[in-house]
């Protein structure tokens, strides 16, 4: 068992060349696509296919069930907007600057995540509108479902692009660090 003298020697592990990164990197991307917002897959693509029966309903109260927790305050945002900002710099620095293979892994799954987070955000608050306007019958639930699901599929494809693009670009970095470093050093 290795003795580690510090945080960065522990930072330093060979992670490019570990199976586990690239199962924890497949297994994370598989996942994010199972629910979008809390909605479970079957329930978008019945509503998607008859938006104007039961499961157009169905999905507009999954959506109001699951929107309020999307909501962040003003003031809780940007705390949290300068934390995650401060880690994944912090991590990039780590990893990209210093060299440490363990910071660059982290950073190539965690960055994309965050990028996903806010476009998570975004579609909630996309859809709170149309929620609300269905909710105060100023739109027919119809309407309301049709409209719904097209943004979330659209917000689908952008996911499915997302993910392609991170593991791509995490395989690219990770054979070329083993090229440039065959013996870990």
């Amino acid at each position: 068992m290795p003795q580690f003298t510090g945080i960065l020697d522990l930072l330093g592990s060979r992670s490019f060349s570990s199976i586990w990164f690239w199962l924890v990197l497949v297994t994370a991307w598989t996942l994010s696509g199972r629910a979008v917002l809390g909605v479970p897959l079957d329930v978008l693509a019945r509503a998607r296919r008859e938006p104007g029966g039961p499961e157009g309903l169905l999905l507009l109260d999954w959506l109001s069930l699951t929107l309020p927790r999307w909501q962040v305050a003003p003031r809780d945002g940007v705390w949290l907007w300068g934390a995650g900002c401060f880690v994944l710099t912090a991590l990039a620095v780590l990893g990209f600057g210093y060299g440490r293979e363990m910071a660059q892994a982290v950073t190539l799954l965690l960055l994309p995540f965050a990028v996903l987070l806010l476009m998570r955000l975004r579609l909630a608050h996309r859809l709170m509108p149309v929620l609300d306007a269905a909710q105060r019958g100023e739109t027919t639930p119809l309407a309301a479902a049709t409209q719904a699901s097209r943004l979330i599929a659209r917000h689908r494809r952008w996911v499915f692009a997302l993910s392609v693009l991170a593991v791509a670009a995490a395989a690219m970095w990770g054979t070329l660090w083993r090229l440039m470093h065959p013996f870990g050093i």
